[in-house]
């Protein structure tokens, strides 16, 4: 099945465009028909899955505060089961909630931003607007008072809890309402204006990985086609199947798993990263994490996820007796053997990594890996332990976050799959970079996607759409990214534009390839590998595992606190000689290799602005963070 022909070029040439094969006559524009906008699609599954389960909340039965053994306090949650709302109870929220925008005075084509972070609040807004033509501002930072002044045209803010919010400190002429209040403002009845597909859905932001983020227009039919590509790839997607939303719906792949869901039956418990398994961060010790208690069928995640899922586990099997350990690796050693044959391994299944897929729940039966590569060894980790395919997925903001999907059956690792039933994909060349369609043996150039699900451009920014163009009545968009499409029709990704360096020596360093293959490493927890084209070697910036690191000293006889021993020179020295080890495991020439590194004492995270909210290195910033290191590791300072 890994390499069965899925896709052929449409035009006879090496570059495209590419159509999957059901789609080689027409592209796919609704997953069913007639359903040609959002709030027509959830109107459809109210009909069809009215009484079913739709959206779950846990409640916090009570919050207490623990005190680490660093002398820091960290709030822990006590949660209990989760409490459902039906679908056509959620429909009955929606409009209410819709009715009551309304007699506030939001009108049609007027925007409303939603500042909050994963919950059924957020969809049920998301849907109120959709179904009233108010496009929904998807924004990921916080709402502070600080940024109040900017938005001098706000009239009103909603917010969802159901404690009253003080108004202290806020502007005079800022109305401050309850989501209940608005609800029950909206129980008079009045006419309903619905969009139609050329209608703009949402303004939805792109990541700020490589720059400013970028208000993306998506149409009403932007939408469904793209979810209309990304259903097609999902088999048996319905009412038997469970999802857990904890990544920001405020980004594309979030957004459109969770709506896709929907169109489908299947029912959405929310969970957060903090709460997500029994060992989140923010579950107290001896209480169940959220997968344990939905037991969800389906699971979206970004790579940085799957990692963590992957060094969890091995720290739990390093913990066990040597027996146990020789154990683990021949099952998995002959798991893994038996995947890429095709053949299943009921034993092992049951005997052994029965008990890994207990740490999502015990009944995952499919996940999708999205946000950036995943790297072979961590997806075949994910394929052996937790008994399930990996999909990895393509797709930007600017895509709807649609583009391919890798096939259920298709376990071969390093590629995205095949272009969905909405899109084609063509190749253009980059000369500057190395990469045509002569390219032996498989055509490659940078990454072109056409097809419905294209977005109209950037919003009020008009002079940053050169990346998208209209071909023969169709709009295409540079992605920037560089592929390469394999015989049977299926796209790798292999480079990105703008993450390539070029070294003083003329060498050039994809960036992304070497924290791929790093990241492996049980001592990382993540990495950003930086190069100056003035220099000839590269360098990187880690935040190490602390359980792992803190041994490693313990080694080498470095005693102190955590931050003293990611400061000691000798600790760096160490995690040089380790990623030089790792780096020549994966093949990675002398010159990719880092040859000195920073380590950071504080986790990176979307708090800190060095990544994202998908957990997406933020090279800008992170290069302003270490700018004095970047001094002292290249100039010896």
């Amino acid at each position: 099945m890994a390499f069965r022909q899925k896709a052929r070029t449409i035009s006879g040439r090496r570059e495209g465009p590419y159509r999957v094969l059901v789609a080689m006559q027409c592209l796919k524009r609704e997953e069913f028909d007639g359903q040609d906008t959002m709030d027509k699609m959830f109107d459809y599954s109210v009909k069809r899955f009215g009484k079913a389960d739709c959206l779950g909340t846990r409640e916090v039965l009570s919050e207490e505060n623990e005190t680490q053994p660093n002398g820091k306090v960290f709030k822990k949650l006590v949660l209990g089961d989760y409490h459902w709302r039906s679908y056509t109870e959620v429909d009955k929220a929606v409009g209410l909630l819709g009715s009551g925008l309304t007699a506030l005075g939001q009108r049609p084509k007027e925007n409303v931003a939603i500042f909050c972070e994963t919950r059924a609040e957020w969809m049920i807004t998301a849907q109120a607007c959709f179904r009233r033509n108010f496009p929904c501002t998807c924004v990921t930072q916080p709402l502070t008072r600080n940024i109040l002044p900017e938005v001098p045209a706000l009239q009103h803010l909603i917010y969802v809890d159901d404690e009253t919010l003080t108004t202290t400190g806020y502007p005079e002429t800022l109305r401050i309402h309850s989501m209940k209040s608005v609800m029950e403002l909206g129980a008079k009845p009045e006419n309903l204006k619905r969009p139609s597909p050329s209608d703009l859905a949402v303004v939805m932001y792109t990541s700020g990985s490589t720059g400013q983020p970028k208000g993306v227009m998506i149409l009403h039919s932007n939408l469904t086609a793209g979810m209309a590509g990304q259903c097609e790839r999902i088999p048996g997607l319905g009412l038997v199947d469970s999802y857990i939303g904890y990544l920001p719906l405020a980004h594309v792949l979030e957004l459109t798993a969770e709506i896709s869901c929907l169109t489908h039956g299947c029912r959405i418990g929310y969970s957060s990263p903090q709460t997500l398994t029994d060992e989140s961060t923010k579950i107290k010790k001896g209480c169940k994490g959220d997968c344990t208690v939905l037991q969800p069928t389906l699971l979206a995640a970004v790579p940085e996820i799957m990692d963590r899922l992957h060094k969890t586990v091995m720290r739990r099997v390093q913990e066990r007796s040597s027996l146990q350990r020789g154990l683990f690796q021949m099952c998995y050693d002959y798991k893994l053997e038996q995947l890429k044959k095709g053949h299943d391994t009921p034993l092992c299944d049951t005997l052994l990594f029965k008990k890994v897929k207990l740490l999502l729940g015990g009944n995952i039966r499919m996940m999708l890996s999205g946000g950036a590569p995943l790297s072979p060894a961590t997806q075949y980790f994910i394929n052996v332990c937790f008994c399930c395919p990996v999909a990895q997925g393509y797709g930007l903001t600017e895509t709807s976050g649609a583009a391919t999907i890798t096939h259920y059956s298709d376990h071969s690792t390093g590629r995205v799959g095949a272009p969905l039933v909405c899109c084609e994909i063509k190749l253009r060349d980059w000369p500057q970079g190395g990469y045509t369609s002569r390219d032996q043996p498989n055509p490659r150039g940078e990454i072109l996607i056409g097809g419905p699900n294209i977005a109209m451009g950037y919003y009020k920014s008009e002079h940053l759409n050169g990346d998208f163009l209209m071909e023969n009545g169709q709009r295409w968009f540079c992605t920037g990214d560089v592929g390469e499409i394999h015989d049977d029709g299926c796209l790798q990704i292999v480079d990105r534009k703008k993450d390539l360096v070029k070294l003083q020596a003329g060498e050039y360093v994809s960036l992304a390839k070497v924290e791929g293959a790093l990241k492996s490493c049980t001592l990382i927890d993540n990495i950003c590998a930086y190069a100056n084209s003035d220099q000839n070697y590269v360098i990187s910036f880690v935040v190490p595992n602390q359980k792992e690191l803190t041994s490693l000293a313990k080694k080498c006889g470095v005693e102190g606190e955590w931050e003293e021993i990611c400061n000691h020179p000798s600790m760096e020295a160490e995690v040089v000689k380790v990623i030089a080890q790792v780096a020549t495991s994966f093949k990675l020439q002398r010159f990719e290799i880092p040859q000195k590194v920073c380590l950071s004492p504080e986790p990176w995270t979307p708090e800190t602005g060095l990544v994202t909210d998908a957990f997406k290195l933020r090279r800008k910033q992170l290069r302003s963070h270490y700018q004095s290191d970047i001094e002292r590791l290249y100039g010896g300072k």
